[in-house]
Formats: structure tokens, C-alpha cells, sequence
């Protein structure tokens, strides 16, 4: 049996992090058996459902490249299939009309919860032998309901949960179509899985009420449902399930923020699956690793530092001539042109950042003219160290511009004057950076232009 999962995203609000991680999970598995992965998105929510929505999810999943082998397919899209399928589930007695108003389902759940019953339809017009089924109303147009089996129970072996039973006397007839013909989410849902020849549903763990529901429609079609393993939700930094409205930001906000997709891969498989104790670990060997008997059966919570640790440290494990393609993007968005340079800067910077937006922060000072922090200027350049500057600058000037030339350079200034390093590393670092906190000083200068470091060290 080929591997053949899917992410049914509903584009009714920004997919975030929470959302994603539903995404990730099919796709890895799919990949990691050689199975294929099918990306569908359930836009029968017309009123709530935007392309904008629908154009985060895909570029969401593009960033973070989780590509899809076949699709989207769009439920809308598939709305004379649903009303085949229907149209057959009629002739074989598999559904009925109901004529029940929202009204009287409305009195009807008050009368069972008044009496602490579970508030369900009561089946008043599912047709049974010798059954007299009440006159139907004129102009009036039915709802269609799925006949739910009566007695037995729905079992299934969830990949996440393990054996789950429910009686089917817990069931009631659901609505599968409304009285505008228009199919329902749980009878779609299976429709699709069926004609997509989906073999695992990994989605959240919101859906497991609606699994004995769906699993009894893919029988009555006559089909085995495939295995289902249902995810853990993911909490926010308060613990409380991840939502837009508590605050989840948009995947692509991650993006826009200087995240690397391979790191932002890396934390969301940890938020609810491990391969012993590895946290940081390659896209690859994520897609080695991952199978389904190590998904976490507990609620994982965001965190947002937890996410900058791990994108810090692939950001030090990425080559520099990748980082400096990321970055020089970055600088062309700002109106700067980066140079060969580039890959040795972001090497020398890539250790103290967290997002390429940092990096990019630290490579643009190469490129522009910077003002010097006044309280550094204040703390760190003065008359004691002036004619030091003073001095380097002159040595400077006919000086090879190599780190190790600067760095005999910056030596013999210190013998001359009998200065200790940072004293005069300190305002060199505030005179050309910025600021003194700086790698190493010759690496520093030996990426900068020579012109712009003597002009600087001349102004003190």
C-alpha cells in the first residue's frame, strides 16, 4: 500500500504555527515512506473563507517547503462529485429527508438537556419498518441525514491516542447535505479521502468527535477508513490553544521576520514528536527519523525563545555564501548594494545572531555611514585615547589590509603608547561600527573599506 496522506487546511483565518504543524506532520511521513502528499483546501465555509487566507497557506508551506505532489483541490470546486455521491447514498437507503425546522431541533435539545439528557436529533424521521413518519410540511425543503448504524460501536487504533471506542447510541443521524442540496464538512471530508485514496489522516486532535461519524460514511460507501492519528494541540505562551484571536501570528510573519525555514521545521517537529534527545537536526534527518510511533500524546506549548535558540543555531551551521545570498536580499529590500564581502561578514557576524534580520542589521553598517552611540562615544573616546587613534590611523594608511597586517598594526600602536587592548580597540569598535561591542577588531576593519575606517578614526 503507497503512502498517501493530505493537509486540509479551511482558509477562513491566517494559517499559524499551531495550523502549520498539521501540515508538516502528513507531508514528513509521506516523504519518509516515499508516499505521496496531497494538499486540499476545504473552502465550503463561504462566508469566512478568503483567497487571502488561501494565499498564506500556500505561501507558508512554499517557504517552509512542504510541497505537495498533487493539488490544491478545492472543495467548491467539487460540488457536482458530493451531489453524485449523495444521489447514490439516496437510492440505496443510506440517507433520508429531514423535515425537522432549526426551530424545533432548537426545543427539542431544550427539552433533553431540562431532563440532563445529551441533546441529540431523536430520529424523528428516519424511516423505519412499520414506522408512521410524521406528514411532511409544504413548501418546505428538507435536510438530508446520513442513517447512522444503530447498536455496535466505532473502534479504531488512533496513531497518536491509541484504541478509541464509541458506541454508535452516541451517535446521532448527521446532516450531510442541506436543504439547498449544498453537502456538509464531515461528508465532504470523506468523499475526498475516498477519491484522493488517502491511507493516513494526521490532523489535530479537534477532529476526533467527527471520526466515528466519518469512519461509518466511508463504510457505507464500502470503504476500510484509513489510520488516523490525531495531534496534540499546540498551546500558546498562556496555555491556551493557539488561535488568531489569543494572539498566533501568521506563519509568513516568521518569515518576514528573519526565520529560516529549516530551523522553523526543526521546532515545530519538536512540538509534538522527538527522536530521542535531538533538538537540532537537518531537514534530512528529520525526514529519516520521522515515523508515526513517536508523536507526543501530550499538549506542546510555543515557545517563542526556545524558536530563536533553534534558529540561531542553524543559522551558525549555515554556510556563509547561503547566509550572504539571504542577507544580500534582505539589503537590496533596503536600498543597499551588497559586495564580495558579504559572506566574510556574515561568517564573522553569524555567531552572535539570532534571524537573518539581525545579521542583516549588522552587515548593513558596512555599507552605510553610521552614527556612533553617543553614550559609547562619551564612555569610550577622549583625550587619553585620541592621539592612540591618532596614530593607528597613520599606521593604517600604507598598511596591506589583511586581518593580520591590521592586527601588527593595532600592536605596534599599543607598544608605542603603552595602551592595553581594549582601551584602544573599544573606541576604534564605536568609531567605525557604531558601537563597541564587535567581533575581534582586525576581522572587523579588514572587511571594512579602507577610506571608510581612516575617515572615522580621523573624526575622533
Amino acid at each position: 500500500m503507497k503512502v498517501r496522506t493530505r493537509f486540509a487546511p479551511s482558509p477562513t483565518g491566517f494559517i499559524h504555527l499551531g495550523n502549520i504543524r498539521s501540515a508538516l506532520y502528513p507531508w514528513a511521513f509521506a516523504r519518509s515512506q516515499g508516499g505521496t502528499f496531497i494538499l486540499r483546501i476545504e473552502d465550503t465555509d463561504t462566508e469566512r473563507s478568503s483567497q487571502e487566507a488561501v494565499d498564506v497557506i500556500l505561501e507558508g508551506m512554499e517557504w517552509l517547503g512542504l510541497d505537495h505532489d498533487e493539488g490544491p483541490f478545492y472543495q467548491m470546486q467539487r460540488m457536482d462529485r458530493y451531489r453524485e455521491v449523495l444521489e447514490e447514498m439516496k437510492a440505496k437507503g443510506q440517507v433520508y429527508p429531514c423535515y425537522m425546522s432549526v426551530q424545533e431541533l432548537d426545543a427539542l435539545r431544550e427539552r433533553q438537556m431540562a431532563a440532563k439528557e445529551k441533546p441529540r436529533y431523536d430520529g424523528t424521521w428516519r424511516p423505519e419498518p412499520g414506522k408512521t413518519l410524521p406528514p411532511v410540511p409544504e413548501g418546505v425543503q428538507p435536510v438530508w441525514r446520513f442513517r447512522n448504524p444503530v447498536g455496535g460501536s466505532v473502534v479504531w487504533d488512533d496513531k497518536v491516542k491509541g484504541r478509541i471506542e464509541i458506541s454508535n447510541d452516541e451517535l446521532d443521524d448527521l446532516v450531510i447535505a442541506r436543504p439547498d442540496g449544498t453537502p456538509t464538512y464531515n461528508f465532504c471530508v470523506v468523499v475526498d479521502d475516498v477519491d484522493m485514496q488517502i491511507t493516513h489522516v494526521i490532523r489535530g486532535d479537534d477532529h476526533v468527535n467527527n471520526t466515528p461519524r466519518q469512519i461509518n460514511i466511508f463504510r457505507a460507501l464500502g470503504y476500510e477508513p484509513p489510520v488516523f492519528a490525531h495531534l496534540p494541540t499546540v498551546l500558546n505562551a498562556d496555555g491556551e490553544k493557539m488561535s488568531k484571536r489569543r494572539g498566533a501570528k501568521p506563519v509568513t510573519w516568521y518569515r518576514d521576520q528573519g526565520y529560516l525555514p529549516d530551523a522553523m521545521v526543526n521546532y515545530l517537529a519538536r512540538l509534538g514528536w522527538s527522536h530521542g534527545d535531538a533538538e537540532i537536526f537537518s531537514r534530512e534527518q528529520f525526514l529519516q527519523w520521522f515515523d508515526l510511533d513517536h508523536l507526543g500524546r501530550s499538549a506542546a506549548q510555543f515557545d517563542e525563545a526556545k524558536l530563536r535558540w533553534v534558529n540561531a543555531q542553524h543559522l551558525k551551521a549555515m554556510a556563509d555564501e547561503s547566509l550572504a545570498l539571504i542577507v544580500g536580499d534582505l539589503l537590496k529590500q533596503r536600498g543597499i548594494s551588497a559586495d564580495a564581502r558579504l559572506p566574510a561578514i556574515c561568517g564573522l557576524f553569524k555567531d552572535r545572531c539570532d534571524t537573518t534580520l539581525v545579521l542583516a542589521d549588522w552587515a548593513q553598517r558596512f555599507y552605510v555611514d553610521v552614527t556612533p552611540n553617543a553614550d559609547e562615544v562619551a564612555k569610550h573616546i577622549h583625550d587619553g585615547v585620541r592621539p592612540a587613534i591618532s596614530m593607528l590611523a597613520r599606521m593604517l594608511e600604507g598598511c596591506p589590509w589583511t586581518k593580520e597586517d591590521i592586527a601588527e598594526a593595532i600592536k605596534e600602536t599599543l607598544r608605542a603608547t603603552g595602551m592595553k587592548m581594549p582601551q584602544l580597540a573599544m573606541p576604534v569598535r564605536v568609531l567605525v561600527m557604531g558601537t563597541a561591542q564587535t567581533p575581534s577588531v582586525d576581522a572587523v576593519l579588514s572587511l571594512s573599506l579602507r577610506e571608510k575606517v581612516l575617515d572615522r578614526l580621523r573624526s575622533a
